[in-house]
């Protein structure tokens, strides 16, 4: 019985793991990996720590475990899997079931048989058609040779100016890599906000502590044009006519699936641009699958196909496709709720499931969110803050998205919403909750069930609010209500709105409130530094008769906008 033959293309994340799991499924199988790069396996994810020096050892991106270098020998010895780098897929014979091949070294061509195909051929980073975006001093961040050239750059010292186009995961984490490097960073994104997988109010907090490192922050606004002499680079010029002066441009706007292949043998691509597979990440030819950032693939919220290029979803996508090549149509994939998160400087900002800003254009109307400060562990074992928003539909109570940003554990606290939301889980589901708890580790209740204690008050009537952006908005159309600082004064003189607040310290306000607004019927919105103690206002206020108390969410740790102090 002759053994049958697997082919992958691809050898970054999701290829390597197709074909490892189905070694492991099948000893006898043959298995290659044809692989454009001269690397396998590279840790992608890693290059933003590695320019920015967080480690040395470049091999680290690309070794095993225990140290080994995943290069063809590798693959060989430890799987019996044969691993040609260097080497690309021209073309695929569907009929014939073949791929031809070129060797970069050589200009060789080839073919090779397969049984089952696995197109693992990744994303490209976008490249737009700026005039000067081939100025020496332009480069992306996508491949290893990239990171080579950033840290290069670093390690040089001799860049002291720097622009990143694009404020999404790799455009700030890039940002940070080169800051810690000495060099003078300005952010530029075409929307409104960084990171579009949060919503602006989230974004806000994350960029006004960008700004507090040093590094310029420009929203709203798009690179036009790359300027250079000599064909070196010198700046690059904004839509608005501003220009910024520079020497290194990182363009980190996004990648495009990489469907070429697909596409000319003629692999249905879906409406997304990713090739389109089904469960079993089978494409529309039954021998051919298709796995990674090159496909796209479920929402489990919404049902509507996306694009999710990250590692960990590649890494998992490879092992389903590994077992289905070896077994047959045995394993499924159902998609995912795109849970992402990134370090930004001594803070993270994470998400899982939906924004309130996706939800309302996937068509959930009846939407109902949070916004919840807390600690990530008790202030006696050196508490951080950390800023979430949770977003339910009013109707279920079902949780359809969590964000956070601060420099507390926002990972664990997303880790935690990630499971709630794809479990499907209601807002009630997550009040009792059994999660670890210590000191070291959290608060007796762990801010993600505070926050969904807070929203269960919110959607029970409990808790009259508004968030910080609707409180704006009040003040800037001049229906601004009655806003009550009820912290001390200590805290006040230390910071505050500077929004003609008025400070009535909680302790106080059964004895002054003489000095609210005679109608009981004007609207006052009470809130402190998380705004515990405006909510406990709120409730007395109501108590007083006061028929429109309520609680600014998330109070001054959650404010986006300018202070006084």
């Amino acid at each position: 019985m002759s053994s049958r033959k697997i082919v992958v293309v691809g050898g970054a994340a999701a290829g390597p793991k197709t074909a490892a799991k189905a070694r492991r499924m099948d000893q006898h199988a043959e298995i290659t990996i044809i692989q454009k790069e001269s690397d396998f396996s590279m840790a992608s994810c890693g290059y933003p720590y590695y320019v920015g020096g967080f480690f040395d050892d470049r091999a680290q991106l690309i070794s095993s475990p225990t140290g080994v270098i995943r290069d063809s020998k590798f693959f060989l010895g430890a799987k019996g899997i044969q691993a040609m780098a260097l080497t690309e897929a021209l073309s695929i014979d569907r009929e014939n079931r073949k791929v031809k091949c070129r060797s970069i070294g050589s200009d060789a061509t080839f073919d090779v048989e397969y049984d089952k195909l696995v197109l693992a051929t990744g994303a490209d980073a976008v490249r737009p058609p700026i005039p000067g975006i081939d100025l020496d001093g332009v480069t992306a961040l996508k491949s290893l040779a990239d990171a080579d050239y950033l840290r290069q750059v670093r390690d040089e010292k001799k860049v002291r100016r720097a622009v990143v186009v694009g404020g999404g995961l790799i455009g700030v984490e890039t940002c940070e890599a080169l800051e810690l490097a000495g060099i003078e960073i300005t952010i530029i994104e075409m929307q409104p906000q960084l990171l579009m997988f949060l919503d602006w109010e989230m974004a806000k907090l994350l960029e006004n502590y960008i700004k507090t490192r040093a590094a310029n922050v420009i929203t709203g606004n798009r690179v036009v044009e790359f300027v250079g002499e000599n064909g070196k680079l010198t700046g690059v010029r904004l839509d608005n006519g501003g220009e910024i002066p520079c020497e290194l441009a990182v363009v980190a706007i996004g990648v495009r699936p990489n469907v070429g292949l697909a596409r000319e043998c003629g692999i249905e691509i879906g409406s997304t641009g990713g090739i389109s597979v089904n469960e079993y990440l089978q494409t529309t030819d039954p021998n051919v699958f298709a796995v990674g950032d090159c496909i796209e693939i479920p929402h489990l919220l919404t049902g509507k196909q996306v694009l999710a290029p990250l590692g960990d979803l590649a890494n998992l996508q490879g092992r389903v496709a590994g077992q289905n090549v070896i077994n047959g149509n045995s394993v499924t994939y159902p998609g995912a709720i795109q849970t992402g998160i990134c370090k930004v400087f001594d803070w993270t900002a994470g998400s899982t499931g939906l924004s309130e800003a996706q939800a309302r254009r996937a068509g959930f109307e009846n939407t109902v969110s949070v916004i919840c400060p807390g600690v990530d562990k008790p202030f006696f074992m050196g508490g951080e803050l950390i800023v979430l928003k949770m977003l339910a539909d009013r109707d279920t109570g079902r949780i359809l998205g969590v964000q956070g940003v601060g420099p507390g554990d926002v990972s664990k606290r997303i880790a935690v919403a990630a499971i709630a939301v794809q479990a499907g889980f209601t807002v009630g589901d997550l009040l009792n909750s059994d999660l670890p708890y210590a000191p070291p580790f959290s608060p007796a209740v762990d801010p993600i069930i505070t926050t969904a204690h807070v929203l269960e008050n919110k959607m029970l009537g409990r808790m009259p609010s508004l968030s910080p952006v609707e409180v704006k908005k009040r003040l800037d159309d001049g229906s601004g209500p009655f806003m009550l600082d009820v912290r001390s004064p200590v805290e006040y003189e230390t910071e505050r709105l500077g929004i003609g607040e008025h400070l009535i310290p909680l302790g106080q306000l059964r004895q002054r409130l003489n000095e609210l607004p005679e109608d009981k019927t004007a609207e006052i919105v009470c809130y402190c530094k998380i705004s515990l103690r405006g909510y406990e206002a709120a409730g007395y206020l109501a108590a007083k008769g006061y028929e429109n108390a309520k609680v600014m969410e998330g109070g001054i740790a959650a404010w986006p906008y300018p202070r006084e102090k």
